[in-house]
């Protein structure tokens, strides 16, 4: 069986009177702004870092951009070399891979209800979603109709 193994701890100091309570109070203030001082000189020594680390990223950054232009570039005349005829959407090679991807169509969409507003002008409301949910306000007016209704408090 193993022991434990007890931890001594400090005795704490307790102040004795209100004099001492504040002196306390500023020990305490000073021990706070040495932190302060501690994690302001931590945190500017961390952005001088990133700094310095992103100018290095930027650089393989550029020179990954070249190369996958240059894969592109290459990969697209020998497409049909490469993917037998279009019987495959990959290339495996012994470093790596790469491939042709259909990305799904998709719709985006800026200033909502201008749209639903032209869309239902130009007669398009199938294309508008109608979302229905009990009428919440409705129901606190009229308490006592809603306590008939199982599920609602």
């Amino acid at each position: 069986m193993v022991t434990k193994k007890r931890i001594k701890r400090l005795v704490t100091p307790v102040p004795r009177n209100l004099e001492e309570a504040a002196e306390f109070l500023t020990k305490i203030g000073v021990e706070k702004r040495e932190i302060e001082k501690i994690q302001t000189g931590l945190n500017d020594r961390i952005e001088g870092l990133k700094a310095d680390a992103m100018g290095d990223v930027n650089d393989h950054n550029e020179k990954i951009s070249q190369l996958v232009e240059g894969l592109f570039a290459f990969a697209e005349s020998r497409r049909d070399e490469l993917t037998e005829g279009g019987k495959r959407k990959t290339v495996d090679l012994p470093t790596g891979w790469f491939g042709w991807r259909k990305t799904p169509p998709s719709v985006s969409i800026r200033n909502v209800k201008s749209v639903i507003t032209i869309l239902k002008e130009l007669g398009l409301e199938r294309f508008v979603r109608v979302k229905e949910e009990p009428d919440k306000k409705a129901m606190l007016k009229e308490p006592e109709v809603v306590k008939l209704v199982k599920g609602v408090s």
